[in-house]
């Protein structure tokens, strides 16, 4: 593989910011980040965010973007905890998949056969996702029980393997799958040719519609099961699950290579953004720094990730 294609594929940006955050932490705060808790949770919550960030990834590799992520997550997560009861653990998982997949579907099928913009429609979900939360929920969620903790599906999702936690396997897996599925099928071609040119693509029979539509609910898919696995491993909720989600996300799959035009990112890419985003949050944490500096980091580095995808794709010959 050329420096060109790793470049291409892999989201070049987030690697190097990677190796920079690693080499800045350690020099700033090395007994406090090289630490088994502080990596534990890290990686845990890199998980849970990559999930969401690969989604989004797909999402805008086609030219569009979902802003109902994050509401979609705690929808899901809230749907997996108040359903237990009636459905059980694994009932009431396929029920929260199902409402998420739904969710995606819904606002696809807005987008390409109402020809709205998808940033409107998926602001509209973001609202009516959050509403439908503290309408079915009255405000508060009450904690998994002692059954549904020990459950054999419930320790499959949110325990730990070989003392690492469980979370990072099942993204090591569904990321190799999608990543088996962008480049080695002709999903993602058409994928990458739709979000490059829709035009050009459809010149070409590739129906766009229904690789978007794919790739909405695939967003909305991987969004509901990080929520899902969230509850798995931490049993308690309250109706704010997932807030600002969508803008990490966002800026993960950005850091990770997705150009918002369209037709160019990285699954790998947008994992290691979450990686960044989510590192430099506890960074802040550890440091004391208070919590609008988070805000504030988010925003800074993903106006500056857009600016260097875009030179980047200018100098490898893309259309921005």
């Amino acid at each position: 593989m050329t420096v060109k294609q790793l470049t291409h594929t892999q989201g070049l940006g987030a690697i190097i910011g990677v190796v920079i955050m690693l080499a800045a932490f350690t020099m700033i705060d090395f007994s406090g980040w090289w630490t088994r808790q502080t990596i534990a949770n890290v990686v845990q919550f890199t998980a849970i965010l990559g999930f969401v960030a690969m989604g989004q990834a797909l999402v805008i590799m086609c030219k569009e973007i979902d802003l109902s992520v994050g509401s979609v997550y705690g929808l899901a997560g809230v749907a997996f905890i108040t359903l237990e009861p009636t459905l059980g653990v694994p009932g009431s998982l396929l029920a929260a998949l199902v409402i998420a997949a739904l969710a995606g579907l819904i606002q696809a099928i807005a987008v390409v056969k109402g020809q709205l913009p998808s940033m409107i429609v998926t602001l509209g979900g973001l609202f009516t996702a959050r509403g439908i939360i503290y309408v079915w929920t009255g405000g508060s969620v009450h904690n998994f029980s002692e059954a549904a903790r020990n459950h054999p599906v419930t320790r499959l999702l949110g325990g730990e393997l070989f003392g690492i936690e469980a979370a990072i396997f099942w993204l090591i897996a569904v990321g190799l799958a999608l990543n088996l599925l962008l480049w080695a099928t002709p999903f993602g071609n058409q994928l990458l040719a739709t979000g490059g040119s829709k035009e050009s693509a459809e010149s070409r029979g590739v129906r766009s519609d229904r690789v978007k539509v794919a790739a909405f609910v695939l967003c909305a898919l991987l969004a509901g099961f990080a929520g899902v696995l969230t509850l798995c491993d931490r049993p308690q909720t309250h109706v704010t699950l997932g807030e600002l989600m969508e803008l990490e996300a966002i800026s993960a799959a950005v850091i990770g290579g997705c150009l918002l035009a369209g037709g160019r990112g990285s699954l790998v890419g947008a994992v290691l953004g979450a990686f960044i985003v989510v590192s430099f949050r506890y960074e802040l944490i550890a440091l004391g720094a208070p919590s609008s500096w988070y805000i504030t980091f988010v925003g800074v580095v993903l106006i500056v990730a857009v600016i260097f995808n875009q030179i980047l794709a200018r100098r490898l010959g893309h259309s921005v």
